[in-house]
């Protein structure tokens, strides 16, 4: 995987017919690691302009000391270091470990090249267009950005450098279809090609059991599931119905088998008619519910993690296309036969936290910061409401 990032970004951004000309010039740095005056000036209006990409925060090594303009070689190291920090910058934003902590989505982009990469922007006499690579490539990330540049007011310029970080957060390639839950909009969306495709509601964790940050491969999906009652809720209340009120109990499709608490499949199972294969470590899933009245709350902050899914069968129809007609679901969950089926393809799906993002009409759209996590981002990367501009 980090040999084909750092591979398919150079491929992106690589012309064919220079190509084998160019590798030949990477073989001996030494060559060009002198960098011109029009490219250190390129390269000193890329780092005034960084505030404008919610990096004004971000720390860069000083080309311009005094002397270095008499000391090519000096200039040129120091012009490098400032060029691979202010690319490392784009590719994974600047905040401290500690804001990126519970940030568990997985990413390769540390891994890219950034060496390989300028080293060609320098051969090219072209670094726009290799820190322009660098940038996520979710349109969601460019429509805030623009937002970014034209917001006056402090607060949402805090709440917009915020989502950018996020986004820098993410993997550069995310995949040609993915699915990506934003736990603060309460919504799950299909993309294809980083276009937007297809939109549910949901519900996620309460506050006080927050749905975690966390990227999984979606491989299939099971209709009428079981229900693997996880520790905490059978300590918090199924343990004790079943002590308790076996009868009740059973009526709801509890069972106990080899000390594992389980629900039966059925019209009250917690998990609905469906939930997607994509093991994680934190037994989190997207599922169908029995409770669709609560789809119709603003702030739906419901779960003791798990996703609920408004529209859980069409999401399952839509995703098993090309494996299963819509005919065989149906067949499927009318038999009340738990059955697992495999996607064409497996496919990523990314739960995150965006508390800004563009919508249709082109407007930006706030949400509801819900676990507060807009206020320990920024009090990390030593922002403020006035953040740097």
């Amino acid at each position: 995987m980090r040999i084909f990032l750092a591979f398919l970004v150079g491929f992106l951004l690589s012309a064919a017919a220079s190509a084998q000309t160019e590798d030949q010039a990477l073989v001996k740095p030494e060559d060009y690691l002198i960098w011109s005056e029009p490219q250190i000036a390129q390269l000193q209006q890329l780092v005034d302009a960084r505030a404008a990409e919610g990096l004004g925060n971000c720390s860069i090594t000083n080309f311009s000391q005094p002397n270095s303009a008499t000391d090519p070689h000096r200039r040129s190291r120091l012009a490098t270091a400032a060029a691979n920090e202010l690319m490392r910058a784009y590719l994974e934003g600047c905040s401290p470990a500690s804001a990126r902590a519970k940030w568990r989505i997985s990413s390769d982009d540390r891994y890219i090249d950034t060496q390989q990469l300028l080293l060609k922007a320098l051969v090219r006499n072209d670094l726009v267009s290799y820190f322009d690579a660098l940038r996520p490539r979710n349109p969601q990330y460019r429509a805030l950005r623009e937002a970014y540049a034209a917001e006056t007011d402090d607060e949402k310029r805090a709440t917009l450098a915020v989502n950018l970080e996020r986004w820098r957060w993410m993997p550069l390639v995310m995949g040609d279809k993915y699915l990506l839950v934003n736990a603060a909009s309460f919504e799950v969306t299909l993309w294809e090609k980083d276009k937007k495709i297809r939109t549910w509601p949901n519900i996620v964790g309460k506050t006080k059991s927050p749905t975690p940050i966390f990227s999984a491969t979606v491989s299939g999906v099971i209709l009428n599931p079981w229900w693997e009652i996880p520790t905490s809720i059978v300590a918090e209340s199924i343990g004790s119905l079943v002590r308790n009120h076996p009868a009740t109990a059973r009526r709801k499709g509890y069972v106990v088998q080899n000390g594992r608490y389980r629900q039966r499949p059925g019209p009250g199972n917690a998990l609905g008619q469906m939930k997607l294969v994509m093991p994680n470590p934190y037994s989190i899933y997207l599922h169908d519910t029995p409770n669709k009245n609560l789809f119709s709350e603003p702030v739906r902050t419901f779960s003791h993690g798990c996703i609920r899914v408004s529209g859980a069968i069409d999401l399952a129809k839509t995703l098993l296309e090309g494996a299963a007609t819509v005919e065989k679901v149906d067949s499927i969950l009318a038999s009340r036969e738990t059955t697992k089926l495999a996607l064409v393809r497996p496919i990523p799906v990314y739960v995150a936290y965006f508390t800004a993002e563009q919508v249709e009409d082109g407007s930006v759209r706030y949400f509801p910061d819900v676990y507060k996590r807009d206020p320990q981002q920024l009090a990390r990367n030593n922002l403020s409401t006035r953040c740097a501009v």
